[in-house]
Formats: C-alpha cells, structure tokens, sequence
C-alpha cells in the first residue's frame, strides 16, 4: 500500500488543492437526475462512451482494469476507444456545438480552468473519499492514477555507471553526456518544473513557476532535443533507439522494459503528477459517464492500473501487487533515493490556458 504520509508530504501540488476547489467552484454542482436529464442519456439505457486517452499499452491497461468490469456489471454499456486526447479539439467541438467525446484523458489543473466552458460540471458526491490522495475529485473531473516521469536513459548509451548521468541538470549537459534528448510537451509531464531544475532551482521553491527561465533552459538543449507531442511517440522512438536520456511517463517505461529494453532511472529530482479525467461540456452521455468514472478510483480498480503501467496508486487503500519493471519506476518506493514534486494544481488550474499558449508558441518558434 501506498504511504499515506509520502503522498502528502511530498510535494506542494495535492497538499494546495483543497483551497482550489472551493475557490474555482462555483459552488457544488446539482446531482443529475437520469430519469429525466434532457442533456444525458438514463444510465440503465444502452449508451456508447467515447473514450479518450494515449492510446497503445497505456489505453490497453484502461480498457483492462475499468471499461472491461465496467462492461460486466453494466451490459449497456459499450466503449468507442480513440486517442490522442487534445483540450484543443475539446474546444472545437464545443464551438462547433458538435460533442464527439464523452471522456477525455487531462490534467487535472486543464479540467479545472475550464470548467462549466469546456468540460462538464460533474457529481462525485457518493463517491467515497476517505482513502483518496487529496486533489483526486475536482469539480469537472476526477483522478484515476499519479503519473511520474522519471528521468531515464538507455543503459547501453551509458553503460559505466561511473560515467553515467547522475542528475536532472547532466540531462541539460551534451558536453559531458552527448547523445539525442526526448521529451514530452505535455505540461503534466513536467517540462516546465524540469527546465527550472535543470537550471538549478530548488525543487521545494518551484512556484510559482518561471516560465520564460524554463524555456530559455531548454532552448540551450533544442537542436539536441526531440519534443513528443505524446507519450506514444517518445515511447517509440526510445523503443527505436533514436533517444538517448529521456523524460519519459512511468506508465510506458514499464511496457518498454516488458519488451526488453534496458533502461536505467536517474532517481533525482522526479515530477509528478495526478492525472484525472472529465467529460466534454454537451456529452449526451454525462450521467453514464459519472457512472464510469466513479468506479476508477475504487481500491481494487486502482490497484489493477498500477500493477499494469508503475503508476501509484489514487487510492491509498489500494494494494498492488508489482511487478519487478513496475517496481523500478515505483516513485513513492524505496527505489526513488532522490526528490519528488507534485505539481501544483492550483497553480495550474489559474495559468493552464496561457501557460499552454506560451509553450506552444516557443516549440513553434
């Protein structure tokens, strides 16, 4: 089982949380009623759920531990699965007035920022939460695993452990470590925080962040870095060896040693993150959708994902029963000898919109 108090000591983000969602509600949002919602489908009548997540191993271990005893309690229900999800297209479709998605994959902080304008306003209420890491219900979405993304590189690229990377600031260093980079420009798998502490900053000192710090770092590392719009495509592409040292989502390190790969985790100063799910403002289907959702975070459903991809657990009394790959990127583990920041949720929930806005604006450039 999780630690309880490694979970809420270790990092700034969850602990923050509770004051935010008091501040961005808008109060507690009405629990619908499934007999008679014009806006969603009865959750007894048959209903199809347009799932959203990364796709590959990762969406694979979704349809495993929840849409498959999901299905099995609820015969009416079906899954569409698609992927990559993308705020972006939630937008359009919202604009558009033409809803394709019922659940989408997101960070938490995105959910919240656009609550009641992109994502739907959802009712957790019967959900018990004694055991849930604090931050894992929001008011437009809630969590279903922490995410970490270690900072990883190919064994056989530094094979002598006494020359190898040791740090998260050796990962800005092609000089003494040459070789190709890989990271995700995902903001939950922590570009930004890792820009800031691989220029030096104190990982207990990280917010509010400095954004244009983070860029400037990274821009003294861009013609040696791949920037992976998503987590399948860094993980390929270090399935392909055309990645050296990597930042890397737990959850596909852990297929990619399944496959054989040898991979070695630098456990220094680690990002990690709640990643959650919401439903798209104008789903036919949002009552089945809380339905489905309130299931993720039960103990045995949250065990099953972490045994899957290395993820830890939402609910602390889940107990999952690692594997050894899973157990190399066990973040809140005995294996982790370093730091580990949660991000800030609240921060984020305040600066997502612009913050993505200045990202996408530098990778462009």
């Amino acid at each position: 089982m999780v630690s309880r108090a490694r979970i809420m000591l270790v990092g700034v983000g969850l602990a923050a949380t509770a004051g935010l969602l008091v501040g961005c509600s808008a109060g507690p949002a009405p629990a619908p009623d499934p007999t008679t919602s014009e806006s969603s489908a009865p959750v007894d009548a048959p209903a199809t759920l347009t799932f959203v997540a990364y796709g590959g191993a990762g969406q694979d271990a979704m349809i495993a531990a929840w849409q498959d005893p999901f299905t099995a309690e609820h015969p009416n229900v079906t899954f569409v699965n698609t992927s990559p999800p993308d705020v972006a297209q939630v937008k359009a479709q919202v604009d558009a007035g033409q809803i394709q998605w019922d659940i989408l994959a997101t960070a938490p902080y995105a959910a919240q920022q656009n609550c009641g304008t992109l994502f739907e306003r959802l009712d957790f209420s019967d959900v018990d939460q004694t055991d849930l890491v604090p931050g894992t219900v929001g008011d437009c979405y809630i969590g279903n695993f922490i995410n970490a993304t270690p900072f990883a590189y190919r064994t056989d690229a530094f094979p002598d452990p006494a020359t190898a990377p040791k740090t998260i600031e050796d990962f800005f260093d092609v000089e003494k470590f040459p070789g190709q980079r890989g990271v995700l420009t995902n903001l939950q798998n922590g570009i930004l925080e890792y820009g800031l502490l691989g220029d030096g900053a104190d990982i207990n000192d990280l917010y509010p962040l400095d954004v244009d710090r983070s860029l400037a770092k990274w821009s003294t590392i861009r013609d040696h870095t791949l920037f992976a719009p998503n987590v399948g495509a860094l993980q390929q592409a270090v399935a392909a060896e055309q990645v050296d040292l990597f930042l890397l989502a737990d959850s596909r390190i852990v297929p990619t040693m399944n496959d054989g790969m040898d991979i070695t985790i630098v456990w220094d100063k680690t990002v990690a993150s709640i990643n959650a799910f919401a439903v798209p403002l104008g789903s036919k289907n949002v009552a089945v959708a809380e339905d489905f959702l309130s299931t993720v975070v039960l103990p045995d459903r949250a065990a099953a994902i972490s045994e899957a991809l290395g993820v830890a657990p939402v609910n602390l009394a889940a107990e999952p029963n690692l594997s050894g790959n899973a157990k190399k990127v066990e973040v809140f583990g005995a294996v982790n000898t370093g730091e580990t920041v949660v991000q800030d949720i609240a921060w984020y929930a305040r600066n997502f919109n612009e913050v993505t806005a200045k990202l996408t604006t530098w990778l462009a450039g």
